[in-house]
């Protein structure tokens, strides 16, 4: 956990190199930091997220905290991210009912298939495997695209991600293999270590989903192709 007096991801923005601030050469240091940061963001995620109706709110939320990390370097303040929070509460819950409802169907089923009790087989189980996986990696975009949005517009959201996925498909297995790790890791370790997981897959999937395209350089009043 960082040595800051205030959690980093919910308090003032610190004063220091982030991802977006490429200038200065980073230490190991800063990677502690970093990791502790994300340590303390996935657990404050997994707290917010224990009523289950708060799961899209803070999710969103997370979410918005590592797009302004990723791109000024500083976390947002710990008023902004209640603000997000509370604002994101009430129009979250249908999406974490949703969320919720499709995971225990795509569970059922695939419960069901691996026993024997509905018939299928193997392939079946595999076909609904990789369909469950990348609903859960367009999921995983999603959510970076609520963070873009300042954790909310989950159905504008949802529609940018749809398109993006289609626009990128490898970004989009990228973003399946993402999640499908996060989901074994989540089995491999001691639960304990869950919440700290949590944290790293939400910064992970920032990292796969961001595009670097670089059309243009701005070089004075000077723009170069």
């Amino acid at each position: 956990m960082a040595s800051r007096a205030e959690p980093a991801a919910w308090a003032e923005p610190a004063a220091r190199t982030g991802p977006a601030d490429t200038g200065e050469r980073r230490d190991w240091r800063d990677a502690a930091r970093d990791a502790a940061d994300l340590a303390l963001l996935g657990i404050l995620l997994t707290l917010a997220a224990a009523p289950l109706l708060t799961a899209a709110a803070a999710a969103g939320t997370a979410s918005a905290a590592v797009h302004d990390w990723t791109r000024t370097g500083s976390w947002p303040s710990a008023r902004t991210t209640v603000r997000r929070f509370g604002r994101s509460v009430l129009p979250g819950v249908p999406v974490s009912l949703l969320a919720l409802a499709g995971a225990a169907l795509l569970a059922a089923d695939l419960a069901a298939l691996a026993t024997g009790r509905v018939p299928g087989g193997p392939v079946a189980l595999l076909v609904t495997a990789l369909i469950a996986a990348s609903l859960a990696g367009y999921a995983g975009l999603v959510v970076v695209e609520v963070g873009g949005n300042g954790g909310g517009r989950w159905r504008a959201s949802a529609r940018s991600a749809a398109r993006a996925c289609l626009d990128a498909p490898t970004r989009w297995a990228a973003l399946t293999g993402v999640v499908a790790l996060a989901g074994l890791l989540t089995v491999l370790v001691t639960p304990v270590a869950v919440p700290i997981l949590a944290g790293y897959t939400v910064a992970a999937l920032h990292a796969v989903a961001v595009r670097r395209p670089v059309t243009a350089a701005v070089v004075g009043r000077r723009e170069l192709p």
